[in-house]
């Protein structure tokens, strides 16, 4: 089947199964694996090679992870070490001694017992930081907690494999020296901190939108590549590239960037986890099958409770974020199946295994929404991320050229938070030294304003270099931000017009101020006093401002024509009031 057959038969499934899940409150993820496993060798065959389609879509992981890369400064991590190595280095230790136990009573060999142990223990990245994404719990204390376990589990697969090899007396032959993956971990951190915002500054300065996309996979894909070229896991180097990148300028438009792709991926990965399930198995064996992915997701969600528990100073459970990473993983699918290749297994338990880990991931949906109804019963309300809307400025400034500065200036003098985006690299690295925050990227890309939390800001100013460019802005931002205050920077009067076209009744004329000034002094050098110039000046300004009042009604749409008539009889008018003033 051919490679455009084959993106059809996936797209289908994908439109058509995750919207009935959705419908249903089964969820996106749910919905991916059951259209899996129909298309898959299961049930209608229509895809025969899951394996092949899971290695291609596990960039879709890859992707996940330099995305949360994005959102974790290197400080943060660091703050973060204690439950990275504690609650998770605890969970992945409990996890794999209780299963480990549970094994050897089932009269299963120590070798095979441990791997079976630690191969359960981790859960699932994607699936996991998927649903707390979803139901906004992330970003929570809790969220983090459970996030450190996650990265814990990455961590820890390097380690796992080799002993693996290790209990299978077998050795490695491709795995590179100590050195090289030293030098690649090198490699990575130099070019993320000295040569990474280089290439970006210059790609959005002479490139096209589509070309920033390609620098964004080019980072992405080469990093992770490089990563388990040096023997470690493809998703770490992506994550470790996205925490070098966490304090660029650049991070929010890689992150809208590379969004779409990941999407897309996950979505396939999950079809492809669908597809490796062996629904036979499941009917020749259903008690033991059900059986043991219910005591799997038992046992880790109680551990992880525990542990989770430990030290928390939220009044929500913990039951909630357990469930979201008491599955299984697909990294087991990698461990057993090594397993097999090495002698330890059989392919017999390797597949009831992989049947094992499937099935816990359908679980965990349907244990979510029975959480949620028993605790909607006991009325406990729900824990949400809100993080975003206390750290998000409420003064968008977008345009940061001289004439945007100015404001941004007088914000920070006055320490009023603000947040800028321009599309102008040099802008960037300028503001940057002043500690405000500013996203890279055009104001138009609703994405973008997402990214930037614009949702939160009560103020934006356009400060665009471009009129069309402002008018722009100012359409997207009112149709899908109706509660902003918008101002607006103006070139000219005509543009003040078309502002008011748009609905935007806060306008400022950017030469229009320091004409003004200008005239003043120009006629007190003539000989007037400062008083009258004053005067004249405003009388000036005043009538201006009339004549724009009347250029464009409350109801009415800009008429160049009618706009001419009405300036010649304003001429007029300020030429009467300037000669009845020099009778007085």
């Amino acid at each position: 089947m051919g490679a455009i057959s084959s993106s059809i038969i996936f797209l289908a499934a994908a439109v058509i199964a995750v919207p009935i899940f959705i419908r249903f409150k089964l969820g996106a993820i749910l919905g991916y694996l059951v259209a899996g496993v129909i298309i898959g060798p299961s049930v209608l065959a229509l895809i025969n090679d899951p394996d092949q389609i899971l290695h291609f879509a596990e960039l879709g992981v890859v992707f996940l992870l330099f995305i949360i890369g994005l959102e974790l400064e290197p400080e943060k991590l660091l703050r973060m070490r204690n439950n990275i190595f504690l609650i998770g280095g605890g969970q992945l230790l409990l996890t794999s001694l209780a299963i480990f136990g549970l094994m050897l009573l089932l009269d299963f060999d120590w070798k095979v017992a441990l791997i079976i142990g630690l191969g359960l223990a981790l859960s699932s990245t994607a699936f996991a930081i998927a649903l707390m994404t979803e139901k906004r719990v992330l970003n929570t204390p809790l969220g983090q907690k459970g996030f450190s376990i996650l990265l814990m589990q990455d961590l820890a697969v390097i380690p796992i494999l080799l002993l693996l090899s290790a209990l299978a007396g077998t050795e490695n032959v491709n795995a590179p020296a100590w050195w090289v993956t030293l030098l690649a971990v090198l490699a990575v951190l130099v070019s993320g901190r000295f040569l990474i915002n280089p290439l970006l500054r210059i790609t959005s300065h002479y490139g096209s939108s589509e070309v920033m996309t390609a620098a964004a996979l080019l980072i992405v894909i080469a990093t992770a590549e490089l990563m388990q070229f040096a023997g470690l896991s493809m998703g770490l180097g992506a994550f470790l590239a996205g925490i070098l990148l966490a304090n660029s300028s650049f991070r929010h438009q890689l992150d809208v960037e590379i969004a779409p792709f990941k999407g897309l991926l996950l979505g396939l990965f999950f079809i492809a986890v669908g597809m490796k399930l062996d629904l036979m198995l499941l009917i020749e064996e259903p008690l033991l099958i059900i059986g043991a992915s219910i005591l799997l997701v038992t046992v880790k969600a109680c551990i992880i409770s525990v542990l989770l528990a430990f030290k928390n100073s939220e009044n929500s459970s913990p039951i909630k974020v357990s469930l979201m990473l008491a599955q299984g993983g697909e990294f087991a699918f990698v461990i057993f199946s090594l397993a097999v290749k090495d002698g330890l297994f059989s392919v017999e338990l390797s597949n009831q295994l992989i049947l094992i880990v499937g099935m816990s991931m359908a679980l965990t949906s349907p244990l979510l929404i029975l959480h949620d109804m028993l605790q909607k019963r006991k009325l406990v309300a729900p824990q949400y991320d809100t993080e975003s809307d206390v750290k998000e400025p409420q003064v968008v400034i977008a345009g940061f050229g001289r004439f945007g500065q100015i404001t941004g200036r007088i914000l920070t003098a006055n320490h009023i938070p603000f947040t800028a985006l321009d599309n102008n690299a040099e802008h960037i690295e300028f503001v940057k030294k002043f500690g405000n925050k500013i996203f890279f990227g055009d104001a138009t890309n609703l994405k973008l304003l997402k990214a930037a939390g614009v949702s939160h800001a009560k103020i934006m100013f356009i400060a665009a270099d471009s009129d069309k460019h402002g008018f722009d802005i100012a359409k997207t931002v009112m149709a899908h931000y109706p509660h902003i205050k918008i101002i607006a920077r103006a070139k000219s009067r005509l543009s003040v017009l078309k502002y008011r076209d748009i609905g935007i009744y806060s306008s400022v004329r950017e030469m229009f101020d320091g004409s003004l000034s200008a005239a003043k002094l120009v006629l007190q050098e003539y000989g007037f006093d400062e008083a009258r110039a004053e005067h004249m000046v405003k009388v000036f300004q005043h009538h201006d401002e009339e004549l724009l009042d009347k250029s464009h009604g409350v109801d009415e749409k800009f008429d160049l024509q009618r706009v001419i008539k009405i300036s010649n009889q304003g001429r007029a008018e300020l030429e009467s009031l300037f000669k009845h003033d020099l009778e007085d």
